[in-house]
C-alpha cells in the first residue's frame, strides 16, 4: 500500500475538508466526534506505518483548525439588525416597521423584467420614528419592483461600489415549506445575508456612482461593466437565440441563457459545459499561449504573462467556485513550471481547496465547488488507470483518451448528480463524447476568437461568428434530438439518496481505480518476465496466477457491490408498504401527492401561478418567470423518486390547479388522467388538454360512484360530479366557464384511514353531495380522518352541516401566504374551530404530510 507521506498536502487538505464538513453538519458535537475518529485513524496509520507521526499530527491540527474555523464563522454569522430593534426599543419584529438603509452595492445588479435585485452592505439602518443605528456592516438582499419601463434603464446603470440609500420594508427570507424543498433562508445565510429589503420602484433607491473610488466593490463594479460590454458584443455578433448561450459559455453570464435550452443541456448532463471551469481556463491559456508563441516571446515570459492573465480571466468570467479552483490550480502549475519544479495534480487541487476554504468556509456548501473538486480529483486518480487498461490504437489514439476521461467523469459525478438533480440520462455518456470535444475545440475557440476580433475588426468578427452560428445550430439540434421526444424516456429519475450512499459510491470508485492499477502492474510484471525469458524455476507463474485470481474475485465483488448500490438507489422504497399522503405548499393553489402501499403514485392537481398581467405590461415579463410547476412541484416529485405518475387527477380547470401540470408532463411520464369532463375556454386549459392528447395520455371523465383500486390496501372513489352537465358544448364536451362547482370530489381509503379531497366546491354543492350520499347510503357517514378544506378556505364553503356530516379529525387548508382573497376566511376558521376540527394551515405551517400503515396514521415532519 502506498505511503501517505508521498502526498502530505493531499491528506492535510482532506483533513481540513472533513473537519469543516463535520462542524457544518453536526456542530460542536460533530467536531468532537471527528476529532476522536481522527485520533484513532492517526494512531492506526502510524501503527501500520502508512504515515509518519509528523504528518498525522499535521492532519489532526488541520481537522481541529477547520472545525474551529467553521464553528467560529457560524457563531459570527448573525444579523446585527436585532440590535437595531433592541436599541430602538421596538415592540414587535423589525420587519413590521418602514426602514431606510444606506450603504454600498456589493454585488452585480440584476435587472429582470420589473424586478431589480442586488446585495448591499448596509452601514446604517434607520427605523422610522427612531434614531438611526450606524457603524454596521450588514449584508442585505435588496429587491425592488419597478413601476415603469423607463426605470429599467435607470437601474441598469447601477453597479457595484455605488453608494445607495434604500427605503422599504424588511422581511426574513423564506424557509423551506415543503419536505426537501429549497430553503432560501439557509441559502442566503451561507452568503452571510439575513434580511430582504423590499421597495417599490427605482424611486425608493437613491444611488450615487462610485466615480474615482478604489474600493474592492468599486473595482469589481468596473469588472461587471467590462463583462457587460463584452456581452453586448455577442448581442451584435450572434442572433438572439444564441447570444445568451455564447455569453454563458465564454463569459459565465447566465442571465440571458434560454431556460428551455438550459433544461435540455441539463437533462443530458451537459451543464458543466456552461459552468466556467478548468476546460475554459485551459482553452483560454492554450489560445493566449499560441498567440504569444507567434509573437516569438521566450518561454519564461510566456509563462509569466499567462500567470498574470489567469486572475483577469477568472474575474471576467464571474469568479464562481469552479473557475476559482481552475484558476488557482493553473496559477500554481504555471508558477511551478516557470521555476522548473515538478507539478503534481493532487497537490495542486489540494492547495486550491485549502485556499478557498481558508478564505470562506461556506464555499464548502456550494454545489459547483463540490462537483468541481470531486470530478477533478476523480479525473486525476481515475483516468490514467482506466486508460492503461484500454487497447492502444495506433490511429485515432485520441479516442480512447476521450472515452477514459468521459467515463471517469460520469462515474465520479454520478452520485453527486443524483443527490442534487435526481436524474441521469442514458444518453449522457454519448452526448458528452460527441458534444464536449465539439464545443470545446470548435465552438469555444470560434466564439472567443470572434469576441477578440470584434474589438478591432467587426467584419472579420462577423465572418468568424457565422461559423460559430453554424456550429451552435448543429449543437442545439443534436441536444434537442437526444433530450426530447422518444429520447426523453431514456432519462431515469432517482430519489435523493442518503449521504452515506454518496460516500460509499465514491469509496468504491477509489477501490476500483486501485484494482485497475494493480491489474496493470501485474500485466507489466508478466510482460517483463516474459521478455527476460523463463528462469530454471519460475515462481512468478504460480504467484501471478494467485494474484490474478484474487484480483478477479475482487473485480467480481466490486461489480456486485456497484450493482447492489444501483438497485438500492433506483428502488429505495421497494420494500416500503407505507402509504404517504402529502398536501404540498404551492402557494395559492392545490397539489397533493399520494404514494400507495403498493408504490403507485397519484397526483391531484399541480398548482399554478395566476397572472393578472395586462398586454401593455409585457415589459414586466421576466426571462425565467416563477412557475410553481417547474420551480416547486417538479423538484419535489423528483426528490421523492416519483419516476412515473400512475394517475393524474385534475379536479377542475382553474389556473391555480392546472398551470403547474405543463412542466410536470415534460419531466415525468403519466399513465392516465381523470378530469371533470368539462372544458373551459382559457388558454392554459386548452393548451393542457391538447398536450395530453398529443402525448397520447388517456383521459377519463369519471362520475360519482366510479372507483379505482391501485392495490389491495387502497381505494379511490369519485363522489362528485354525479352526471354530465347540461348547456353549451365543445366537440361533445360541456363548456363551463365557472369550474368550481364541477370539481371532482374524491375519497381515498388506505389501511382503513379516510381522506377527502374537495376541490373548490361551495356550500350549495356540499349540500347536493350530502343529499346524494344520504340517499345512497341511507345512514350517516363514519368520521373522516383528514379533510382538505374546500376552495382554499373560502367563506362560501365548509359549512356547519358539511362538517357535521363528515366529522373530520384534521382539516388541511391549502392557500398562499398573504393571498389577495383573504383565504382562509375568518368565518370558515370559526366554523372549523366550533366543530372541534384540528386545522393545518399550509400558508403558515407548510406542507402537511401523513404516513399511513396498518398500525395507524402519523404526521411526517418536514
Amino acid at each position: 500500500m502506498m505511503s501517505m507521506n508521498n502526498r502530505p498536502l493531499l491528506w492535510f487538505a482532506l483533513s481540513w475538508v472533513a473537519g469543516s464538513a463535520f462542524a457544518a453538519s453536526l456542530g460542536m458535537r460533530g467536531s468532537l466526534l471527528a476529532a476522536g475518529a481522527g485520533v484513532l485513524l492517526a494512531a492506526a496509520a502510524i501503527g501500520w506505518r502508512l504515515a509518519s507521526p509528523r504528518l498525522m499530527l499535521a492532519c489532526l491540527l488541520a481537522l481541529t483548525a477547520a472545525s474551529g474555523q467553521r464553528l467560529w464563522a457560524d457563531e459570527r454569522n448573525v444579523t446585527a439588525l436585532d440590535a437595531v430593534r433592541e436599541a430602538a426599543a421596538l415592540d414587535g419584529p423589525l420587519a413590521a416597521y418602514p426602514v431606510n438603509a444606506s450603504g454600498v452595492i456589493v454585488s452585480a445588479v440584476e435587472v429582470d423584467g420589473d424586478r431589480v435585485r442586488f446585495v448591499m452592505e448596509a452601514r446604517s439602518v434607520h427605523v422610522e420614528g427612531y434614531p438611526p443605528l450606524t457603524g454596521l456592516s450588514e449584508r442585505i438582499m435588496v429587491q425592488l419592483r419597478l413601476q415603469q419601463q423607463l426605470e429599467q434603464e435607470i437601474a441598469a446603470a447601477w453597479q457595484r461600489g455605488d453608494a445607495i440609500a434604500v427605503a422599504g420594508e424588511l422581511a426574513a427570507p423564506a424557509e423551506a415549506t415543503n419536505r426537501g424543498g429549497f430553503d432560501y433562508r439557509r441559502y442566503l445565510r451561507s452568503q452571510r445575508i439575513h434580511w430582504l429589503l423590499k421597495g417599490q420602484g427605482a424611486a425608493d433607491a437613491q444611488v450615487e456612482p462610485a466615480a474615482g473610488a478604489f474600493t474592492a466593490a468599486a473595482l469589481l463594479g468596473r469588472v461587471d461593466a467590462a463583462r457587460g460590454w463584452l456581452g453586448a458584443a455577442f448581442d451584435e455578433l450572434y442572433p438572439d437565440s444564441q447570444a445568451g448561450y455564447m455569453k454563458g459559455l465564454i463569459l459565465g453570464i447566465r442571465e440571458d441563457l434560454d431556460p428551455e435550452r438550459f433544461g435540455q443541456f441539463s437533462k443530458l448532463g451537459l451543464t458543466h459545459i456552461l459552468a466556467i471551469s478548468g476546460l475554459h481556463v485551459g482553452v483560454f491559456l492554450y489560445v493566449l499561449g499560441g498567440l504569444l508563441r507567434l509573437a516569438r516571446l521566450p518561454k519564461e515570459k510566456i509563462l509569466l504573462i499567462l500567470l498574470f492573465a489567469v486572475p483577469a480571466y477568472v474575474l471576467l468570467t464571474g469568479g464562481s467556485p469552479s473557475v476559482l479552483r481552475a484558476g488557482i490550480m493553473s496559477m500554481l502549475g504555471l508558477a511551478a513550471a516557470r521555476m522548473g519544479k515538478l507539478k503534481d495534480g493532487l497537490h495542486l487541487i489540494s492547495a486550491a481547496a485549502l485556499a478557498l476554504l481558508v478564505v470562506n468556509p461556506y464555499v464548502l456548501n456550494d454545489i459547483s465547488f463540490q462537483l468541481s473538486f470531486i470530478v477533478t480529483l476523480g479525473l486525476i486518480l481515475g483516468v490514467q488507470p482506466l486508460r492503461r487498461c484500454m487497447p492502444r490504437w495506433k490511429k485515432h489514439g485520441w479516442l480512447p483518451d476521450l472515452i477514459a476521461v468521459s467515463v471517469t467523469a460520469q462515474l465520479v459525478s454520478f452520485p453527486v448528480t443524483l443527490y442534487y438533480f435526481n436524474g441521469f440520462h442514458l444518453l449522457s455518456l454519448p452526448a458528452n463524447l460527441v458534444l464536449v470535444p465539439f464545443i470545446s475545440f470548435v465552438v469555444l475557440p470560434i466564439g472567443s476568437a470572434s469576441l477578440m476580433v470584434s474589438m478591432v475588426w467587426q467584419g472579420g468578427a462577423k465572418a468568424l461568428a457565422s461559423a460559430g452560428i453554424w456550429a451552435n445550430d448543429f449543437s442545439f439540434k443534436l441536444v434537442e434530438l437526444m433530450s426530447t421526444g422518444i429520447s426523453n424516456h431514456l432519462r431515469l429519475i432517482w430519489k435523493t439518496p442518503p449521504l452515506w450512499w454518496v460516500y460509499a459510491w465514491l469509496l468504491l470508485l477509489l477501490l476500483l481505480f486501485s484494482l485497475l492499477r494493480g491489474w496493470q502492474a501485474m500485466k507489466a510484471a508478466k510482460k517483463r518476465s516474459e521478455a527476460e525469458g523463463p528462469p530454471l524455476e519460475n515462481p512468478f507463474t504460480a504467484k501471478g496466477m494467485d494474484k490474478a485470481r484474487r484480483l478477479g474475485f475482487a473485480f467480481i465483488g466490486l461489480a456486485a457491490a456497484f450493482g447492489m448500490m444501483l438497485v438500492y438507489a433506483y428502488m429505495p422504497d421497494a420494500a416500503n408498504r407505507d402509504a404517504v399522503i402529502s398536501f404540498m405548499d404551492v402557494g395559492q393553489g392545490d397539489s397533493a401527492l399520494i404514494r400507495t402501499p403498493g408504490g403507485k403514485h397519484i397526483l391531484i392537481d399541480g398548482g399554478g401561478t395566476v397572472s393578472f398581467q395586462k398586454p401593455e405590461d409585457a415589459w414586466k415579463t421576466r426571462k425565467d418567470p416563477f412557475e410553481v410547476g417547474a420551480k416547486v412541484v417538479v423538484p419535489l416529485l423528483l426528490k421523492r423518486g416519483v419516476q412515473h405518475i400512475d394517475l393524474l387527477v385534475i379536479t377542475h380547470l382553474d389556473s391555480d390547479h392546472i398551470r403547474g401540470l405543463a412542466a410536470i408532463m415534460e419531466q415525468i411520464p403519466i399513465s392516465a388522467v381523470w378530469w371533470n369532463g368539462t372544458f373551459k375556454e382559457a388558454a392554459d386549459a386548452r393548451s393542457l388538454l391538447q398536450s395530453m392528447l398529443d402525448k397520447g395520455i388517456p383521459l377519463y371523465a369519471p362520475k360519482a360512484g366510479d372507483s379505482w383500486r391501485p392495490d389491495p390496501d387502497t381505494r379511490l372513489e369519485v363522489l362528485w360530479p354525479p352526471s354530465e352537465s347540461e348547456g353549451a358544448r365543445l366537440a361533445g364536451v360541456p363548456l363551463i366557464k365557472e369550474q368550481n362547482e364541477q370539481s371532482l370530489v374524491l375519497e381515498l381509503e388506505t389501511y382503513g384511514k379516510r381522506f377527502l379531497f374537495t376541490g373548490d366546491i361551495g356550500t350549495a354543492t356540499e349540500r347536493s353531495l350530502m343529499r346524494m350520499m344520504v340517499e345512497g347510503l341511507g345512514e350517516k357517514q363514519s368520521a373522516l380522518h383528514i379533510m382538505k378544506v374546500a376552495h382554499h378556505g373560502s367563506r362560501f364553503s365548509t359549512a356547519d352541516d358539511w362538517l357535521d356530516f363528515w366529522r373530520p379529525a384534521v382539516a388541511v387548508n391549502s392557500a398562499g401566504a398573504n393571498n389577495p382573497y383573504n383565504h382562509p376566511h375568518p368565518d370558515t376558521l370559526a366554523r372549523l374551530q366550533a366543530a372541534g376540527v384540528a386545522l393545518w394551515r399550509i400558508d403558515q405551517q407548510g406542507e402537511a404530510s401523513f404516513r399511513v400503515n396498518n398500525r395507524g396514521i402519523y404526521y411526517w415532519a418536514k
